[in-house]
Order: structure tokens, then sequence, then C-alpha cells
């Protein structure tokens, strides 16, 4: 993780936890980063998991008013933090 602000990937949320976005892997190509960011997925955005389905199946995620459903290889390349959201942007 080359993220100094995260503390985990999105991937790791478990259901009902919430994080804020603080940036993508190098993983994540700068196409699929900008699809991600269009969906709402942008540094400084609350998210939370709202399903862990188990079993590899996409997880899916609240984020704004809108609900999404990622597979591990985007998710996993999603990066957050669960610091409350003043600690965070410090």
């Amino acid at each position: 993780m080359n993220n100094a602000l995260a503390d985990k990937a999105l991937w790791d949320l478990r259901p009902g936890e919430a994080a804020t976005v603080t940036g993508f892997g190098d993983t994540l190509s700068v196409s699929y980063q900008g699809r991600v960011m269009e969906f709402g997925f942008q540094p400084g955005t609350r998210v939370q998991c709202l399903l862990n389905p188990g079993f590899g199946a996409p997880r899916v995620y609240g984020i704004s008013n809108s609900v999404f459903s990622l597979d591990k290889e985007i998710a996993a390349a999603v990066f957050v933090t669960t610091r409350p959201p003043q600690e965070a942007s410090s």
C-alpha cells in the first residue's frame, strides 16, 4: 500500500464499517481510476461496506446516495482510512 493516509484497502472493510477514500493503488489502471471516480469513489468521500456475500463474490458499497458492487481486483486497489474524517484530512 503506497498511500500514506490509508490504513486498509476498500476490500478489507467489514459490513457496516465506514471509511474515507484516500486514493488508488498502482495496480488500478488510470482508465479504471477515472471510472471508479465517476462512480463517486473520490479521495475524501465516505464509503460504507453494505454486504460481503463471501466466496470471493463482489462486495456491495454505499457511497453518497448510490450503491455499487465491486470485485476484489478493483476494491483491493481503492485505499481507505477508518480514522474519523477530521483526522484523515490532517
